[in-house]
This record gives structure tokens, C-alpha cells and sequence, in this order.
């Protein structure tokens, strides 16, 4: 199957997109390619831990989990992929690619000092939402409200507070993140789309052009941030 030139994801592009993001266009609304490639090393994840779920035994599965990270299970699992969620976050947030850069270090971070977590359906997009907005504050000099993030992300203001908190004891509030750290995951997400997943990056890509030319068509354009924002709830 031929993919469009305009889809096609290259480390080289990728690098320049994470580079070249301009602050100072407020009408930019083209979404960094780094979402695409986080969405579709997330989802390989996903992939990945639901099959060890599977494999394992009950009582093995649940031994060792750290009950404080509980907190980012969702009420209700999101009818949202992983990709259309970043996209959601970005469209009303403007975060920079490399606040999703310094957010994937984040939740390698988290993972690695929390052993039993396990990145799930359940708790991935208030991961997500709640290490995207430390990021912000970490990486941009403006921000928005937690409130805001909260809305954004489908939560309430608490619950993100809430969630904020215990990541940050749960880290042990190391959030720094140097230029070698951050250069280092950058290449690390260039690799996904050399050999991890550039076809399923591209795939993704074309399903969420369509969705959003058939969401164009159908759709009142004076409605459409309000219904946007009510839509998510975890």
C-alpha cells in the first residue's frame, strides 16, 4: 500500500520537529510528530504487558504491585485510543514536542522506581494527562491551570491534584531531566520509527486524518471545543 508523503515519518523529520516548534505561532495547530511516535511506542506497550497479563497467574500478577499506584486506574476504561488522546491534549493545551519528550522520561522514571506498576488500559491515560502537565511546568515558562488540564484530560480538578501528588512521591520528586537525558530519549524515539513501528506510526497517522476529515463534514465548527471537552471523562 503507498503512504502519502505528507504521512511519512522519518528520524530525520522527527528530529527537525522536535527542534523547530515555533512558540511564537499561536494559529499552529499542526500536530508534532512526536505524538505519533509516543502513541505508537504506548501502544506497542500496551501490547507488550497485556500478554505477560495473560501468561501470568493470578496471585503472580498481583504480587509485588505497589498499591499507591492504584490511584491512576480509571473509574471506566476511555473508548480513546492513545493516539486521539494526545492529540486531544495538544489541540487545547499547545504543549511542545518536547514537553512530551520530558513527559515519556517521566513515565520511564515512574515505572522503573514503581517495579510492580504495569502501564495498562486502566491507568494510561491518567498517566498521561497527569506526567504531560508536570512536563509543562517543568519545560514551558506559561501554563495553564490544573484545572484546565483536568478538563482537558476528563478528570476533576482534585482527582488530577490527587494524581500530581502521589506521582511526585512516587518519583521521589526527581523531575530534572538533563540535555543528555533528553537527547537520549529523543534517539530512542527516532529508533521507534526506524525499527519499532514506522508502518503502524503511519497507519495511525491516515486512520486519524480520515476520522478528522469525517468529524469536519459532520460537525458545527462553533461547537466543536465545547463538545470536545465535555467528551472525555475517566
Amino acid at each position: 500500500m503507498a503512504v502519502s508523503n505528507a504521512l511519512t515519518i522519518s528520524p530525520r523529520k522527527l528530529r527537525s520537529d522536535l527542534y523547530s516548534y515555533s512558540y511564537s505561532n499561536q494559529d499552529n495547530t499542526k500536530t508534532p510528530m512526536v505524538i505519533s511516535v509516543l502513541a505508537s511506542l504506548i501502544d506497542r506497550t500496551l501490547t507488550r504487558n497485556q500478554r505477560i497479563s495473560r501468561r501470568a497467574s493470578p496471585a503472580s500478577s498481583t504480587s509485588g504491585r505497589n498499591g499507591k499506584t492504584q490511584i491512576f486506574n480509571c473509574r471506566e476504561i476511555p473508548d480513546m485510543t492513545i493516539q486521539s488522546y494526545l492529540e486531544r491534549i495538544f489541540r487545547y493545551t499547545k504543549a511542545g514536542p518536547s514537553v512530551y519528550v520530558v513527559a515519556y522520561v517521566y513515565i520511564d522514571r515512574f515505572c522503573q522506581l514503581n517495579p510492580g506498576f504495569r502501564i495498562s488500559l486502566a491507568n494510561v491515560h491518567r498517566l498521561l494527562i497527569t506526567t504531560i502537565m508536570i512536563a509543562s511546568k517543568y519545560v514551558e515558562d506559561l501554563n495553564y491551570r490544573n484545572s484546565y488540564f483536568a478538563k482537558v484530560g476528563g478528570l476533576e480538578t482534585e482527582d488530577l491534584n490527587r494524581l500530581e501528588l502521589e506521582f511526585l512521591f512516587l518519583v521521589g520528586f526527581k523531575l530534572h531531566v538533563n540535555v543528555s537525558v533528553f537527547e537520549s530519549y529523543c534517539c530512542h524515539l527516532e529508533r521507534e520509527v526506524s525499527f519499532g513501528g514506522g508502518y503502524q506510526i503511519e497507519k495511525a497517522l491516515r486512520c486519524a486524518e480520515e476520522i478528522k476529515s469525517r468529524q469536519m463534514i459532520v460537525q458545527d465548527p462553533k461547537h466543536h471545543h465545547h463538545q470536545q471537552l465535555a467528551r472525555v471523562l475517566l
